[in-house]
């Protein structure tokens, strides 16, 4: 064995429990900075952030008669219920009961209540009230653009949600009829409290020129209704602020950084009792493993300086390993956030990150790295997530 041989598995061989002891010394500090950016906050689990609301008031149907009945007799109430989930700040779903009667006029006696309008016929009928009872449960898009335009503020008195969705909608009176029918409006929403809001509720809705039983050669029907009530937001409620931990083990680094002085005292020892050709008075020994660990925010594949500075130690023991030493540097990302696809992507750029930096910033060669990626894994250390959005470096046996 030659000298640099000799040198380099005895730094090896010292190196490995001091990288080991940067892992593990309980003196390690954490430190969460939350990010200040309005637009950026935590994504939460799908049980978060469900409401539920109720509402009434008035509403108007707008059909073929509309002309022959004043607007103030044409006015009946409206009830609301409905169950939905805001995905983030500004996106949102809800699934609606909206319904109870509409006031008309008829001319062919659908929906009639019986009464005659008095004074005034149409084309030689006479025309009677209408009062058609009916239902309409829909599915409505919502996209806050009070938090979309001006970033999510959980403080913020007023909302404006506006919306669009479709469903269905029925007259359940004689002749009864199903529709499919378009919505579209706008959601106000005013602060209570964390958990509840006053709401009103500006709504039209369209649906075919069969609704009321009558074919008036129009475009359509339609029907707006004005509704007040409440929210009531279901806990877990809320979104956190981005966040960033950094760890920081000064004890650990310093110790490292003693330990590599040591071995470079250690090894102009061995060199010049080699020059002397004197029988070295440590025994070689076995290249061991050597395992370094660093740790990314959730969602992010960029390096922190802390992470840099761990790596040019590791850069260090590289250089003076066998130039025939492989080390695999392999990627990882948390499995309870993101899907797949996501954390496949993560994963492997986490890895190229690590790939880089000792590539192009210590000068490590290409042909002693090897890179892997596994995507999303369970908890690898200490039943805690964030220590599986990581990068372990280790050489090859």
């Amino acid at each position: 064995m030659n000298q640099k041989t000799f040198v380099a598995a005895l730094l090896l061989a010292a190196a490995g429990p001091a990288f080991a002891q940067t892992g593990t010394n309980a003196e390690t500090t954490e430190t969460v900075e939350y990010s200040t950016d309005k637009y950026k906050v935590e994504t939460n689990r799908f049980w978060s952030n469900w409401f539920i609301s109720v509402g009434a008031g008035p509403q108007v149907l707008f059909s073929d008669h509309d002309k022959q009945r004043k607007f103030g007799e044409r006015i009946s109430p409206a009830l609301d219920i409905a169950v939905g989930k805001w995905f983030t700040p500004g996106i949102g779903v809800r699934f609606m009961y909206s319904g109870l009667s509409l006031d008309g006029a008829t001319q062919n006696g659908a929906h009639s209540s019986g009464e005659p309008i008095s004074g005034k016929p149409w084309h030689g009928y006479w025309l009677e009230n209408q009062d058609i009872n009916f239902y309409h449960f829909h599915f409505d898009a919502l996209f806050n653009f009070s938090n979309l335009l001006c970033g999510y503020n959980e403080k913020r008195i007023w909302n404006c949600i506006p919306y669009g969705g479709l469903g269905v909608i029925k007259a359940t009176n004689s002749p009864s009829r199903t529709d499919i029918a378009a919505n579209f409006g706008i959601l106000n929403t005013f602060r209570l409290s964390s958990a509840w809001d006053i709401n009103l509720d500006l709504r039209g809705t369209m649906m075919s020129d069969e609704f009321d039983g009558e074919v008036g050669h129009r475009g359509g029907e339609g029907l707006f209704a004005a509704t007040v009530g409440f929210t009531y937001k279901i806990k877990p409620r809320g979104w956190d602020r981005s966040k960033t931990v950094v760890r920081t083990n000064e004890a650990a680094i310093n110790n490292l950084r003693r330990q590599i002085d040591e071995m470079r005292a250690e090894n102009e020892r061995l060199k010049r009792a080699l020059a002397e050709n004197q029988k070295p008075t440590r025994e070689v020994v076995k290249q061991i493993v050597t395992r370094n660990l660093v740790i990314f925010p959730i969602g992010k594949s960029e390096l922190s300086n802390e992470a840099r500075a761990n790596l040019s130690l590791l850069a260090e023991v590289i250089k003076k390993a066998d130039s025939d030493a492989v080390f695999t540097v392999t990627g990882y990302a948390d499995a309870g956030t993101g899907n797949k696809r996501i954390n496949d992507r993560l994963s492997k750029e986490r890895a190229q990150a690590v790939y880089d930096c000792l590539v192009n910033e210590f000068g490590i060669p290409e042909s002693q790295l090897r890179m892997d990626s596994k995507g999303g894994v369970g908890n690898m250390f200490y039943d805690d997530p964030r220590l599986s959005r990581a990068v372990i470096t280790m050489s090859e046996e």
